[in-house]
C-alpha cells in the first residue's frame, strides 16, 4: 500500500474512528512526556506496544466495523499487553489502563445516554417507568424502621405488570431506574460518610452512584430473564415462570456471596418491624421469605391480566401467605420458652454490660481528643456498669488506633478487666509488618479486630479480626488476586481479612465487628463450634441519623430469629440492643444517646430446621441460578435455530 493510498484510507474512516484515536493518541503522548515517577505506577516504553499492535485493526474491516468491535478488540489488546508486561516486569501501569479505558467507558456512556433518550420519548416506555417506579419506590419504603412491610406481599405488582405486558428492552428501561429509585432510598445515607472520610467528597458520592447503578443490575438482571421466559412455552405453558421466585432468590444469594459481597436489602427484611411475621425464619431462611414474596406479586399481576372468575381466587394468595406466617408465628411465641428472655436468670448465662459512648464520627479519629474519647468510655465502663457484670463491651474502634500504639491504654484495660473482674471486649486496629521494602504498597497487614482481656490474665489479649470487610469502604475487592489493586488509593481501609472464628469461654460466645453480623455461613461456623451467643459490635456513627442503624439492626434481629441465636449488639452511637434466640428486643438505644445498657442474657437452647438445611440451601441457590440461566439462554437459542 503506498503512502497515497493508505491517507486516501485514512480519509475514508467514520468521523468517530479520527475522534477517537485521536483523542487516545492524545492521552498517551501526555504520559509518556510526563512519565510519572510513583514505582509501580510509571509509564513504560514497552507499554507502547498496545497501541501499535492496535493500528492494523484501523485496516481490518471485520475487526473495525461496526465501531463498537474496534473498541471492544483494541481494549482486549490493551489490557493483554498491560497484563503482559505487569506479570513479567512487574509494572502496574495504572495510568495507562485509565488512559485506554476511561475514554471506552465514556463512549459505552453516550450509547446508554441515547438509548435512554429514546426510551423517554416513547409512550409506553414512560408508561412503563412509572408503573414500575411506584412497585420499587414503595418497596424500599417497606424496610424497617419504615412501616409498609406487611404489604410487600403486593407492591411488586405493578412491575410484574410491566413484565407481563411490555417488550424485553422497555421493561428493562424501565427496571432500571426504578431500581435506582428503589436502591436510592435504601442507600442515600451512604453520602454521610462524604461528612467524616478521608476520601475527597465527589469521589465518594460518585462510588455512591455506582454502588446504586450496580445494586440496580440485579433487578435489570431478574426483568431481562422473567421477559425471556415468558415467552418460552411448552404446550402453551411456560413452565420456566413457575420457577422465577426461586430464580429471584437465587439472585439474592449470589449478591451475599463472594468480595462484592452486599447482603443488605434483601426483600425478606421488609417484614422485620412484625415479630409474629418473622418466626417462620427458623425454618426456610430468609430467601425462603424472598420466593413467597415473589411468588405473591407474580400471582397477582397474573389474576389482574386474566379474565374469568378463577383469577379472584389468585386474589386471595398474598392474604393467604400472611396469615399462614402470623398463625405460625404466634403458635411459636405462645410457647413458655418463647416469652421475652425467657429463664434468663439462670446462673449459666451471663451479666453484659454495653457501653455507647456516641462519639462523633469526625472526632472520633482526631489526635487530639484521643485521650478525652477513651476517657470518656472508660469512665462509663468503670462508673455505670454493675457489680456481677461479667463481660463488658466496647464498641467497634472504640479506641481510634492501632492498640498496640497504646501501650498505656492497654495497661489500663488490664486493670479494667481486674478492677471490675470482668472481661472487657473492645475494637480497635491492629497491624503486622510483613516486608520491608518501602516501595510495597502491602508492606503492612491492617486489621479491623477486637480485643478481649480477661481478669488475672496480664499477657497480651486475645484478637479477633473482622472477616467480611466492606467493598470500597474497608477493602479494594479481590486486592489479593490482582495485587496492580493495591496501589488504588480511593481513601479506603486497606484492611486484610481476618480467618478464624473464635468462641470464647465460659459463655461460649463468638464476637462479630459490623458487617460480620449479617452473614448466615460465620453464624453456622460459629455455632458448629459451640457458640451459644453473637457479640456484635459495630459502629454506625459514619451514616448519621438515618435508616441505616435501624436496618442494620433489622438484619441482625432475623438473623437471629433464624438460626435460633440470641445477640448483645453494641453500637458506637446506636442502635443498641439486646436480642433473644426468638426477636425479642430489650433496652433498645436511641441513635446518639451516651447510655449503657445491661442485663442478664439468655444463651441459645434452641435448634431451628434452617440451621440444619441452610448450607445446603443457599448453595443450591447458587446452582440453581447458574442452572437456569443456561437453561433460559440454550432453550432460547434453540427456539430461534428451529424458527429459523
Amino acid at each position: 500500500m503506498t503512502i497515497d493510498q493508505l491517507l486516501n484510507k485514512l480519509k475514508s474512516f467514520p468521523k468517530a474512528y479520527k475522534i477517537y484515536v485521536a483523542v487516545l493518541m492524545a492521552i498517551e503522548l501526555v504520559l509518556f512526556l510526563s512519565r510519572p515517577e510513583t514505582p509501580g505506577l510509571y509509564t513504560q516504553l514497552p507499554q507502547l506496544l498496545p497501541i501499535v499492535a492496535a493500528i492494523p485493526f484501523l485496516f481490518v474491516k471485520n475487526a473495525r466495523c461496526p465501531f463498537p468491535r474496534f473498541i471492544n478488540t483494541y481494549g482486549i489488546i490493551v489490557f493483554a499487553f498491560l497484563a503482559l508486561d505487569y506479570l513479567t516486569r512487574s509494572h502496574a501501569g495504572l495510568h495507562q489502563i485509565v488512559a485506554t479505558f476511561v475514554p471506552m467507558a465514556i463512549y459505552w456512556f453516550a450509547l446508554f445516554a441515547r438509548w435512554n433518550v429514546k426510551h423517554f420519548k416513547q409512550k409506553d416506555s414512560r408508561i412503563a417507568l412509572a408503573l414500575a417506579t411506584c412497585a420499587w419506590g414503595f418497596a424500599a419504603f417497606a424496610f424497617p424502621p419504615l412501616p409498609l412491610g406487611p404489604a410487600m406481599f403486593v407492591l411488586l405488582v405493578p412491575w410484574f405488570i410491566v413484565l407481563n405486558k411490555f417488550n424485553r428492552e422497555t421493561a428493562v428501561f424501565a427496571t432500571f431506574w426504578a431500581s435506582m429509585v428503589y436502591n436510592t432510598v435504601n442507600y442515600y445515607w451512604i453520602r454521610n460518610v462524604m461528612n467524616v472520610e478521608t476520601a475527597p467528597a465527589g469521589l465518594i458520592f460518585l462510588g455512591l452512584i455506582l454502588l446504586i447503578a450496580y445494586l440496580s443490575l440485579f433487578n435489570v438482571l431478574a426483568s431481562f430473564i422473567y421477559s425471556t421466559v415468558k415467552d418460552l412455552k411448552f404446550k402453551g405453558k411456560a413452565f420456566l415462570l413457575v420457577l422465577y421466585p426461586i430464580f429471584f432468590a437465587s439472585i439474592e444469594m449470589f449478591r451475599t456471596h463472594g468480595d462484592f459481597a452486599f447482603p443488605w436489602n434483601h426483600l425478606g427484611y421488609t417484614l422485620g418491624n412484625h415479630i409474629e411475621l418473622i418466626q417462620t425464619l427458623s425454618i426456610i431462611g430468609i430467601f425462603g421469605y424472598t420466593i413467597l414474596i415473589i411468588a405473591s406479586n407474580q400471582i397477582v399481576a397474573y389474576a389482574f391480566l386474566q379474565n374469568g372468575r378463577k383469577k379472584f381466587a389468585l386474589f386471595a394468595v398474598p392474604f393467604i401467605i400472611f396469615f399462614a406466617l402470623l398463625i405460625h408465628g404466634n403458635y411459636v411465641l405462645s410457647a413458655p420458652e418463647a416469652a421475652p428472655f425467657y429463664n434468663a436468670d439462670n446462673e449459666e448465662n451471663p451479666a453484659i454490660a454495653m457501653v455507647q459512648p456516641s462519639i462523633a464520627q469526625g472526632a472520633k479519629w482526631s489526635k487530639e481528643r484521643f485521650d478525652s474519647i477513651v476517657t470518656k468510655t472508660f469512665s462509663m465502663a468503670m462508673d455505670s456498669s454493675k457489680p456481677g457484670t461479667n463481660l463488658i463491651l466496647l464498641a467497634e474502634t472504640a479506641i481510634p488506633d492501632h492498640i498496640r500504639r497504646q501501650p498505656i491504654v492497654l495497661r489500663e484495660l488490664h486493670q479494667m478487666a481486674d478492677a471490675k473482674n470482668a472481661g472487657i471486649l473492645t475494637g480497635a486496629l491492629d497491624y503486622k509488618r510483613v516486608s520491608t521494602d518501602v516501595n510495597d504498597p502491602r508492606r503492612f497487614e491492617i486489621y479491623n479486630a477486637s480485643f478481649l482481656f480477661m481478669p488475672g490474665d496480664p499477657g497480651f489479649p486475645q484478637r479477633y479480626v473482622k472477616k467480611h470487610l466492606v467493598p470500597f469502604s474497608e477493602r479494594i475487592p479481590f486486592d489479593d488476586v490482582f495485587p496492580i489493586l493495591n496501589y488504588v488509593d480511593l481513601g479506603e481501609g486497606d484492611f486484610v481479612p481476618g480467618k478464624e472464628t473464635p468462641v470464647y469461654g465460659p459463655y461460649k460466645w463468638t464476637p462479630y465487628i459490623c458487617y460480620d453480623a449479617i452473614f448466615g455461613d460465620l453464624i453456622r461456623e460459629a455455632m458448629n463450634a459451640g457458640s451459644r451467643l453473637m457479640v456484635n459490635i459495630t459502629n454506625d456513627g459514619w451514616f448519621g441519623r438515618s435508616t441505616a442503624p435501624y436496618q442494620h439492626l433489622n438484619i441482625v434481629r432475623l438473623l437471629a430469629v433464624t438460626y435460633g441465636y440470641p445477640v448483645a449488639r453494641l453500637a458506637n452511637s446506636g442502635v443498641s440492643a439486646f436480642i433473644d434466640q426468638y426477636g425479642h428486643y430489650d433496652q433498645n438505644t436511641k441513635i446518639f444517646e451516651t447510655r449503657v445498657i445491661q442485663r442478664k442474657m439468655p444463651l441459645k437452647t434452641r435448634n431451628t430446621f434452617y440451621t440444619a438445611i441452610g448450607e445446603f440451601v443457599e448453595n443450591a441457590l447458587l446452582w440453581f441460578l447458574a442452572i437456569y440461566l443456561v437453561a433460559v439462554f440454550a432453550i432460547t437459542k434453540f427456539k430461534k435455530h428451529n424458527y429459523k
